[in-house]
């Protein structure tokens, strides 16, 4: 079988306002490959969660107000989509503060007998990804990469 592989490349501004344009982006391409409308709100919030990660953690103090002081260019989300014959995948890489999944995995504490004033808002982000996709991985060189993955399964492969 004979795999193909055509990857887009969008580069955003490390903003909330511009997420919009990955997840219509990713509507538009998941819609041509074939996905249902199911798979595609599950790849849309996972792909959210991830750019969310990059505005919020990676370049947050950025965003707070030290990229008007600095003379650098403003921080930019990078996303590509790695479309193939039997999966897409999406990239969220930004170069900001690295984030290492797997310390942070290690130090998430069990909710088990916390009210819900006790718990702490944020860090499901990766969880949620994980569980809306099939594939997960996220490296931490330089700067955050996230590589969503979900596999399409067409009507007749079952």
């Amino acid at each position: 079988m004979n795999l193909t592989e055509d990857v887009i490349t969008l580069q955003v501004p490390a903003s909330a306002e511009y997420i919009d344009l990955v997840r219509l982006t990713l509507y538009g391409l998941s819609v041509k490959m074939g996905f249902s409308y199911e798979e595609i709100e599950d790849m849309k919030v996972a792909v959210s969660e991830a750019c969310n990660n990059a505005v919020l953690y990676a370049y947050g103090d950025l965003n707070a107000g030290e990229a008007a002081q600095a003379p650098t260019p403003p921080p930019r989300i990078e996303v590509r989509f790695v479309k193939r014959d039997d999966a897409l995948s999406i990239v969220v890489k930004d170069d900001g503060r690295s984030f290492d999944a797997a310390v942070a995995a290690r130090k998430a504490a069990p909710v088990n007998g916390k009210s819900i004033d006790e718990l702490q808002a944020g860090g499901l982000g990766l969880y949620l990804m994980q569980a809306l996709m099939d594939d997960v991985e996220v490296n931490s060189d330089m700067g955050t990469e996230v590589v969503l993955t979900k596999r399409l399964v067409k009507s007749g492969d079952m």
